[in-house]
């Protein structure tokens, strides 16, 4: 018999039923429930991606494996584990501005007006603090700020499954999720899982644009043009820079690409809807923005974590990989910025305008 139904004698369905029908009225699109034992499953995958040293100098998921790994080491007393997601699919295809070169590639979720994890983790609280009232149990609230293998448990609860590109896909949204996850004390029957359907389709590996997934369901994120403009911190190799195009935060063509997106719906949360100002930026008008004028331009969004820096860094690329020679004058300004990093950079892209002349004269 379970904790659940021997200490409050509520029937488990009914229970289950209740909370995800709080959840969908608060304002998630999906809730699903899985256990919180640890799948050893999840330990192999992540131990084969960590020994293929493919995780960039983010040295943070070695330090927080064993946690990561086991749900249990974040709540000792967690018996479930709620997986609940949010749409925010867009309205037109996210892969139209990269073909705009002289302004800037912001991926879909970063363009929206107020920062998911804000609008997630809000009603996270508000879903477990009715949880809490009702059925007196623990619980934890968690969204992309903790050591869980999140697109794992979503595809053990039944949200999805990971694509070969290594991202939860869903039948009904496609590729976008936001995803949250309260852990709690209650003992639920899990939902079924999600089975691959992949199949033969390997569009997203084709369509990787600096060819971070060299198999399936393995991800070189050293490689990732998500991981390159937002984690890491320093240069980047010439022959990825070049890869970039005019993605100047995150990047969404293997998202964009797959062909379960063409179930999917655009978002109704207000809060994800873009901000004008985000969906297509002038690359010359980015590039003079100081420290203050970056906070001021990108306050309430996660390109704000970044930093100026690495998102003027960012900037500069895209700015090279334009061809427009017109561009110059503005990365020349920039030779002798505060940071070192954007310096650099900004010589790098002077020489790289200056070779893709060269090249167009012999033709």
């Amino acid at each position: 018999m379970r904790y659940l139904a021997y200490r409050l004698g509520f029937d488990e369905h009914m229970v289950k039923e209740r909370i995800r029908k709080f959840a969908l009225d608060a304002g998630f699109d999906v809730v699903r429930f899985t256990s919180a034992e640890a799948d050893p499953r999840d330990a192999e995958a992540l131990d084969r991606f960590l020994k293929s040293g493919h995780q960039g100098d983010m040295g943070w998921m070695v330090d927080t494996r064993e946690r990561r790994v086991a749900p249990r080491a974040l709540m000792d007393e967690a018996r479930t584990i709620i997986v609940l997601g949010s749409n925010y699919g867009p309205d037109s295809d996210p892969l139209d501005i990269t073909r705009r070169r002289d302004r800037g590639a912001i991926s879909t979720y970063a363009q929206a007006g107020r920062d998911y994890h804000d609008v997630v983790k809000k009603r996270l609280k508000q879903v477990g603090r009715w949880i809490v009232e009702e059925f007196g149990t623990d619980i934890k609230v968690f969204v992309d700020t903790a050591p869980i293998m999140e697109k794992p448990l979503a595809a053990r609860a039944g949200l999805g499954w990971q694509g070969k590109h290594s991202n939860l896909v869903s039948r009904q949204f496609g590729s976008w999720l936001f995803l949250g996850e309260i852990f709690l004390a209650l003992d639920l029957e899990p939902d079924t899982p999600e089975i691959d359907h992949c199949g033969s389709c390997n569009l997203c590996m084709q369509a990787c644009p600096t060819n971070a997934i060299p198999e399936p369901y393995h991800l070189d994120v050293s490689k990732c043009i998500s991981y390159l403009t937002i984690e890491h911190k320093g240069e980047i190799d010439a022959d990825l820079m070049v890869g970039m195009g005019n993605r100047i935060y995150g990047c969404d063509d293997c998202l964009a690409v797959c062909p379960w997106n063409k179930f999917a719906s655009p978002t109704t949360e207000t809060s994800y809807l873009p901000r004008l100002e985000l969906m297509a930026p002038r690359l010359k008008d980015l590039s003079e923005l100081d420290d203050a004028g970056f906070r001021r331009v990108f306050t309430g969004s996660p390109i704000k974590r970044t930093g100026r820096d690495r998102f003027m860094r960012n900037v500069v690329i895209a700015m090279a990989n334009s061809a427009d020679r017109s561009l110059l004058p503005a990365i020349e300004k920039l030779l002798n910025d505060g940071s070192e990093l954007v310096a650099d950079t900004a010589a790098w892209a002077i020489r790289r305008l200056a070779g893709l002349d060269a090249d167009k004269g012999g033709d």
